[in-house]
């Protein structure tokens, strides 16, 4: 037996408008894109196959461009097969006119896997789809694998979209066995739905999306490359990056003594700012002034960036009576510093209404020294 060798991937996404981003475009044009760094990835690594574990869409009816041309790039990689699973995303019930409309095209290397049931990948692999029917499923769909027979030393490759437990992505967890794979004997359970990749054990992974979606996972989307050699042996898993954004959430923890700005420019990643997102959750305590100056800071790193974003609501701030000068020595803006100096360290508001007043203390004191 030759090995089998395969791209995992899911959580594409095609057709995520990215609302709220600057460059919501280039966005949109990278996640297209990706369908042929898949492409590429397959080629380098010897695969004919690209096992897509579910949310090739973002919505069960994408606009009609949104599909058409995704299939038209498929399509185009004649020697590759593309064995598509519907997601919670992009489930049966609603998307099934998008389902249908790929299937009627008839591309012999595009397949959709609609229905659960064994399917052919080579004469010595049988690949076991587990596809979505609803968006919020409760019952495990793979759980007709395990008595599901196939021909003896057939290398069994299951696929399937949804949760092991809850991850925190608002899903409702624990829908898929973790174990599924010694339940049904499989030689790799290819997953889909968690957005960060995930290695459960020598034979369960989530790919995670090979374009990230957002700040939840750092750093840039991958694929898997799988080799499995034979029936019985261990997969040979091998992370490709595809994605053309690095995704990067970074802490900044500071302490009254530091230099806020020298400590931004320390924690920033490296490599081609203009592909970054970068969003920095500051931390801790420093006096009003250095809080102004690391604003000021970040505001002008921020158009090196595909998207900056300085999350300070966590950062305390000290004031002092120099701080406040800074503001006016007196008058009507003096007043206002000292009112939301107060209010900002009142205990009987709540918190939310004390960071309001940080917040809106530390734009002022930046205004003022601007």
């Amino acid at each position: 037996m030759a090995p089998l060798r395969f791209l995992h991937t899911a959580d594409l996404h095609l057709g995520k408008s990215f609302g709220g981003y600057a460059e919501a475009d280039r966005l949109r044009v990278a996640r297209r894109e990706v369908l042929g760094r898949l492409v590429a990835a397959a080629r380098a690594f010897g695969a004919t196959e690209i096992l897509v574990a579910g949310d090739l869409f973002e919505t069960p009816n994408p606009a009609a461009a949104t599909w058409r041309q995704a299939l038209a790039v498929m399509a185009e990689a004649e020697e590759l097969t593309w064995w598509l699973l519907p997601g919670n995303h992009d489930n049966l019930r609603e998307g099934r006119a998008t389902w249908d409309g790929i299937a009627e095209r008839g591309h012999a290397n595009v397949r959709v896997l609609d229905a659960p049931g064994p399917v052919a990948l080579r004469d010595d692999a049988v690949l076991m789809p587990a596809p979505v029917a609803t968006r919020h499923g409760v019952d495990d769909p793979t759980a007709w694998m395990d008595g599901c027979p196939t021909a003896e030393g057939a290398l069994r490759i299951g696929l399937a979209h949804g949760p092991v437990r809850a991850f925190g992505e608002g899903e409702a967890g624990d829908v898929l066995a973790p174990d599924r794979d010694r339940r049904a004997g499989l030689d790799y359970l290819a997953l889909g739905d968690w957005h960060g990749m995930i290695e459960l054990s020598e034979r369960v992974r989530y790919s995670g999306a090979p374009e990230r979606t957002d700040f939840r996972h750092d750093g840039p989307g991958v694929c898997l490359a799988v080799e499995i050699a034979g029936p019985g042996a261990l997969p040979v898993v091998t992370p490709v990056v595809t994605g053309a954004f690095d995704w990067r959430r970074v802490g900044l923890d500071l302490v009254p003594q530091d230099d806020a700005c020298a400590r931004l420019d320390a924690v920033l990643p490296g490599g081609a700012r203009r592909d970054a997102m970068v969003q920095v959750e500051a931390r801790g305590r420093v006096p009003l002034r250095e809080a102004s100056a690391l604003a000021a800071h970040a505001a002008a790193l921020a158009p090196d960036f595909a998207h900056f974003e300085l999350r300070d609501g966590g950062l305390g701030t000290e004031v002092e009576a120099v701080d406040l000068d800074a503001i006016a020595p007196s008058g009507a803006l003096r007043r206002a510093g000292d009112g939301l100096a107060t209010a900002a360290g009142d205990a009987a508001l709540s918190e939310r209404d004390r960071a309001v007043a940080a917040a809106a203390l530390r734009r002022l004191h930046a205004l003022a020294v601007e």
